[in-house]
């Protein structure tokens, strides 16, 4: 076997470990959606009734979440009628990890048969027309990362080697979340999400060049899985919140803190769309 093959191999073992001791530890009926919980956006696992709670250094080959605001922990349970397995916490590129590292969540969910996601993230708002606070729905991307999660051998009972990404977030979903959202009187528009390494924040040249690209808000997550949803067949949802203002023509500095705590000031009208969104 090849040195791509076995790669393949093994990361294809240490996936469906994990998810074995995950469905071990589920004493509940099978999850149906997997929530990708961003950057100070866990608060949403209090809506889960009767969680079971896992630690990720408990799941065999889990990575453990470094970055601020990001728990570490997964959780099982109902959100209504959704039966929800949350990640609360996420990887990334700038900690170290690789792409096959950052996609064992969702491969994971993969593996325990679920047929929809909903991602989150924090982000820099670049479009000038959004305020701190504004949850943008996502109906596109652009992946300046630098790499792929589909790189290497693909495990063809996952997924196409090429497959296709027309539609990366689902457009009925995000139709749905726009009307519960003005339901519910909650800022929320539709946008294109850049993702960038990290972990630096950018510079006023590079906020005019990924506006001038398309982008109205930039973060360092969310692109991965949602490619590993495309190739999953799994659909996919999006919602960014946006916790910083990137205009190069007035750039105030901003730290980790004021971003945790404007993501903790927007965090209840992201769960109530969510919840609202998983009972509809």
């Amino acid at each position: 076997m090849n040195r791509i093959l076995e790669a393949g191999h093994q990361f294809l073992q240490r996936v469906e470990k994990a998810a074995e001791a995950i469905a071990s530890f589920n004493t509940g009926a099978p999850p149906d959606t997997v929530l990708i919980l961003g950057t100070g956006l866990g608060a949403l696992v209090h809506e889960i009734s009767q969680p079971l709670t896992m630690p990720y250094e408990e799941i065999p080959g889990f990575p453990v979440s470094t970055a601020p605001g990001h728990s570490g922990r997964l959780h099982i349970g109902q959100i209504g009628s959704a039966r929800v397995l949350a990640f609360e916490g996420r990887f990334h590129t700038y900690e170290g990890w690789s792409m096959a590292d950052i996609s064992m969540p969702m491969r994971v969910a993969g593996r325990l048969g679920v047929t929809s996601a909903i991602i989150t993230n924090a982000c820099g708002g670049i479009d000038p027309d959004l305020q701190k606070g504004d949850l943008l729905l996502l109906d596109d991307h652009i992946n300046l990362l630098g790499q792929n999660p589909l790189t290497g051998a693909n495990v063809d009972q996952w997924g196409p080697r090429f497959p296709d990404m027309s539609e990366p977030y689902c457009l009925e979903s995000v139709v749905r979340m726009e009307k519960i959202a003005s339901s519910l009187e909650i800022r929320a528009t539709r946008g294109v999400y850049v993702a960038v390494p990290g972990p630096n924040l950018e510079t006023r040249a590079e906020y005019r060049m990924l506006r001038t690209l398309g982008a109205d808000v930039v973060g360092m997550s969310t692109i991965p899985e949602a490619i590993i949803c495309a190739h999953e067949g799994i659909r996919a949802t999006a919602i960014s919140v946006v916790t910083d203002l990137c205009d190069p023509e007035d750039l105030k500095k901003v730290s980790v803190e004021e971003i945790l705590a404007v993501a903790a000031e927007a965090e209840p009208r992201l769960t109530r769309l969510i919840v609202n969104f998983l009972n509809s």
